[in-house]
């Protein structure tokens, strides 16, 4: 009876192992999770962090998240961006933006939001009295959650994700990773709606 248990876990384990490093399962699911994929432009940009190095480097996340908000900019139409994220998050970002040439005048910092859901909470009471067309930038994998949860707190935003992910997902040592990354952002996404906040 043990026996047969340790073999059919063995026999799902292999074909987890397989479906992870073989199969585009993975590609599938970070695009679930980022919806329509569009290059929307529009007044303001809204950029999500998400972590910091402690010894207080950017971390790989915000990094991307802020290399890509740097080419949304240089593209031009947007008159501002506002970083949300606490913990330092939000000041690096900033810093980065600025060293790749975004006038520090146009760009707005929110730095206590600790999730997704204070982020969208925050910044929506920050740009309540601000007028025109507002893009959420954030990772692929993220986008699902945080769009909604903007919408929920009042701000109408449009969707501009990019390949987080998605890219990581076409290096085969990075898989496991991103595999985590995905069940971990839809057990988020599955608790927020649960909660009502998105």
């Amino acid at each position: 009876m043990l026996l047969r248990y340790a073999v059919r876990a063995l026999a799902c384990l292999g074909l987890l192992f397989v479906i992870v490093t073989v199969t585009p399962v993975l590609g599938w699911w970070a695009s679930a999770l980022a919806g329509p994929w569009t290059e929307a432009r529009g007044d303001v940009l809204i950029v999500l962090g998400s972590e910091a190095q402690p010894d207080g480097i950017i971390g790989e996340s915000s990094y991307w998240r802020t290399v890509y908000a740097v080419r949304a900019w240089r593209q031009g139409g947007f008159r501002e961006i506002v970083v949300s994220g606490g913990a330092q998050v939000a000041e690096l970002m900033r810093d980065f933006m600025v060293c790749s040439g975004i006038p520090a005048g146009a760009i707005r910092l929110e730095t206590h939001a600790a999730s997704t859901r204070e982020n969208a909470l925050f910044v929506t009471k920050i740009l309540a009295d601000t007028p025109g067309r507002k893009v959420l930038l954030t990772s692929d994998y993220h986008m699902f959650r945080a769009y909604r949860a903007f919408r929920r707190a009042g701000l109408n935003v449009e969707p501009r994700p990019f390949p987080d992910a998605g890219k990581r997902v076409q290096r085969w040592d990075r898989r496991w990773g991103v595999f985590v990354g995905l069940v971990l952002e839809t057990g988020k996404a599955g608790y927020y709606l649960v909660r009502g906040w998105i």
